[in-house]
Formats: C-alpha cells, sequence, structure tokens
C-alpha cells in the first residue's frame, strides 16, 4: 500500500474509514527518504477568544494586549492534542497565564477544532473553533478546595464568576493540565503539574474520582504539602503523558529533576496501570540533552506502539535566540550504559525543509516558539506538531506581539519505527 499525503489521510478520518490507531497502518515501502518537510500549515490568530467568565484579571499588560478579557477566554495554551473519531482535532488548553496565582480564572477545557491546512497544492492555512468541554467537578469528587468553592479569587476582593461556583468548574487556581489521553472507554485523563496528580474526566469533563498522587513526590502547590519539603521544583509535574494503543497504560512524565536527584538532568517515566487504577512502580529515566543555561524542558510525551514514544524536549528561548527544539523517539527497552533511554532525533524543529514555501519561509522553516507541547503520529512518515502561544506572553514568532496557535504537519526523513527491531 502507498503511503498518504497527510491531507488526504485526515480527509479519510472525516469519512469515518480509520480512526487513531489505524492512521499507523500506511505502509512506505519504496519511498525515497528525504529531509524533514513542512508538508502543512494552520495557524489560530493569537486573539482568539471563546465565552466564558472573565479571565485575566490578576495578569499584566504584556505584546500590547491589555486584560481583563471581559466575559471570555482565550483560546490558548495547547498543551496536548489528540485525533477524534471524525477526523477533528481535540486541543487541550493549560492552566492559563502560566502560574497558579494568576490563573484562578482561567477556566480548563479541552477546544475541538478543524483545521484547513495549507499544503503545496491548496487549503487556506487557518483553524476553526468548533466546541469545547469544560472541566468541573459537579459531584464534588476532589478531595480539597477548588476555586468554586470560595467566594473571592485566592488572595483578593474579586469575587468568583457565578458560573465558575454553579457548575463548580475548575481553573488554572487548581490545576495545570499539561497532557490529556482518551481511555478506551472514552473517558479522559489529564496530567496535571500541581500534584502532581492524575485526574479522571467522563468523555464530558465531569471528575469522576479524587485526583490521583505520585507516591513519594509533591510539588511547592500540592495541596497536602502541609509542613512537608516539596521534592519537585515548581511547575516541574506531569508535562508529557502516553498511553499505549492496547489502552493498558499510561506513562507520565516529569518534566524536571526530583530535588533530591544528584543529577538534575534525569526525568523520571512512571507507568500507570490503567486496569488496576494504580501505579506499577516500573520507572524509566530520560536524559535532557544540554545543561541548564538554555533551559532545557520537555514538552510532550506520545505513544507510537505500546513500547515506544515521541518526546518534544526544548529550550527555553524563543524567536531567534531559540537553538533547541527537537522531536525524539525512545524505546522502553533500548538503554544505554548508564541505564538511560536511548534517544533517536527524528525531527528539528527549527531547521525544516519548505521547498513550496507553505508559511512564506525564505530559508528553513523555524518553529521558534518558547513552549512546544504537542506531537502526534499521522502516518509511518508524517508526525503533526503544536505550539503552546502563552497568550499574551510569549513572541517567538513577531516581535512584541503574541504568538498564534500553530499546527504543522511535517514529512520524516525516515518512517517512525513502529515494527521490532526499526530505528
Amino acid at each position: 500500500m502507498k503511503d498518504e499525503k497527510p491531507l488526504g489521510v485526515l480527509r479519510r478520518c472525516r469519512r469515518g474509514f480509520v480512526n487513531t490507531i489505524a492512521l499507523l497502518v500506511f505502509a512506505a515501502a519504496g519511498l525515497p527518504a528525504h529531509a524533514q518537510v513542512l508538508e502543512a500549515f494552520a495557524a489560530l490568530p493569537a486573539d482568539t477568544f471563546a465565552p466564558g467568565p472573565t479571565s485575566g484579571q490578576f495578569i499584566m499588560p504584556a505584546n500590547g494586549r491589555v486584560p481583563p478579557f471581559s466575559d471570555k477566554q482565550p483560546v490558548q495554551g495547547f498543551s496536548s492534542v489528540l485525533l477524534d473519531h471524525n477526523g477533528d482535532f481535540l486541543v487541550m488548553s493549560d492552566n492559563g497565564f502560566g502560574a497558579k496565582e494568576n490563573s484562578p480564572d482561567y477556566v480548563l477545557r479541552v477546544y475541538r477544532i478543524d483545521p484547513n491546512f495549507k499544503t503545496k497544492h491548496d487549503g487556506r492555512g487557518t483553524i476553526r473553533v468548533k466546541s469545547f468541554i469544560a472541566l468541573r467537578d459537579p459531584f464534588h469528587k476532589i478531595d480539597f478546595p477548588i476555586v468554586a468553592d470560595l467566594q473571592f479569587y485566592p488572595n483578593s476582593t474579586v469575587e468568583v464568576d457565578p458560573e465558575i461556583r454553579r457548575l463548580r468548574l475548575l481553573t488554572g487556581g487548581d490545576f495545570d493540565i499539561e497532557s490529556f489521553r482518551r481511555a478506551p472507554d472514552g473517558t479522559f485523563w489529564f496530567g496535571d503539574e500541581f500534584g502532581p496528580f492524575l485526574i479522571h474526566t467522563d468523555a464530558g469533563g465531569r471528575v469522576l474520582e479524587a485526583p490521583i498522587p505520585l507516591p513519594g513526590v509533591k510539588s511547592p502547590q500540592n495541596p497536602f504539602l502541609g509542613g512537608e519539603t516539596p521534592n519537585l521544583p515548581r511547575s516541574r509535574g506531569f508535562e508529557g503523558m502516553a498511553l499505549t494503543p492496547n489502552g493498558r497504560f499510561l506513562y507520565p512524565m516529569l518534566e524536571g529533576s526530583l530535588t533530591t536527584d544528584p543529577d538534575q538532568r534525569r526525568l523520571i517515566i512512571n507507568e500507570f496501570d490503567l486496569w488496576r487504577k494504580r501505579y506499577t512502580g516500573r520507572q524509566w529515566f530520560y536524559k535532557l540533552d544540554a545543561e541548564t543555561p538554555t533551559g532545557q524542558a520537555i514538552g510532550d510525551l506520545t505513544a507510537i506502539t505500546n513500547r515506544r514514544f515521541l518526546v518534544i524536549e526544548r529550550d527555553n528561548f524563543e524567536g531567534p535566540a531559540a537553538s533547541f527544539k527537537k522531536v525524539f523517539v525512545i524505546d522502553l527497552d533500548e538503554l544505554d550504559a548508564d541505564g538511560f533511554l536511548v534517544k533517536h532525533e527524528i525531527a528539528d524543529l527549527l531547521n525544516l525543509a519548505d521547498p513550496h514555501q507553505i508559511a512564506a519561509s525564505t530559508g528553513p522553516f523555524r518553529f521558534p516558539f518558547q513552549t512546544i507541547e504537542s506531537v502526534i503520529p499521522l502516518t509511518f512518515w508524517h508526525i503533526g506538531v503544536l505550539n503552546d502561544n502563552n497568550y499574551p506572553f510569549s513572541s517567538g514568532r513577531a516581535a512584541g506581539q503574541p504568538d498564534p496557535n500553530e499546527f504543522i504537519i511535517i514529512r520524516l526523513d525516515r518512517p517512525l519505527p513502529v515494527f521490532p527491531g526499526r530505528n
């Protein structure tokens, strides 16, 4: 069977003939390898909003945007992506404005989007926001006070929005969700940084049980910290989280090293058994590529097979200063002499060929955003990547202007390692 162009694959998805897993069965034998190429591009303007409670009441102006945003929520901060059954994509916004303290009026949502990709043949390069799922706790499953329980937003005299209180909406003051996956039963699992916690909801975003902590690990924002000393730095909880195609295991990955770890470049991937709803105790170790001056961090962890995963690793810079934004493949069964997962680079996001000027590139296409937090396999030869635009703060694409949310499809120079023995 011949390999398909990404747009053709997505159109077939919309007709209902394939689903997320089936996208990986398209063969690519006999096709020539070539450089990593930008094959499709779409963007959502930075100033995209959806109806909702007034937001941004606890942030300062940035990049020419002056908060608050009355009766609306920025559609921003995409930190995870799933392909839905009809070919739309589900994208998850994170905690909002970057911190627990400044995001209690940002409601946690999953947006359904429909990209119209620009390719060398056609397409507008636009993204349409179709709907959203709001995370909420109507059954009072969360076992600590949330913003919806309060009269005033924390440390302020501003009253909590009535909609947040009435619907018990979850906000960026409660959790910093950075990853999500859909289990075979249709429920969602979210990875959080504040606990770090795993959060389980139904398909409509309603919390089904108390958040599940990672044993022995607490961040400074953990609501159960008490007088304990945290052993995980702030904003370094679950960043990426893979779900195996067989639906059995989640693999949440810490963005930062434990403070007690003598090797501050070592990150931990834990195994969580969805059938038993508990951690198995099995762990794997990932080593960051460079020392801390460039602020190396993990952006995402996504399954290719039950044992192989895509990882985004990036520096903390944006625009011309960005120098390290890469996608790797790791295999849980492939370790180096020091016990770390072996990393195989498959894409340099700062050096993609754009021969057809799909993104109007005058040279190699760069994806120069501070935070790049979503990657998804689409075919043997194609992956999709999205940025987190940190609205209104990040300005990696045009100085002084907030970044858009961009969605690119990359053709790799070799196929993804779906079969045993292929690296």
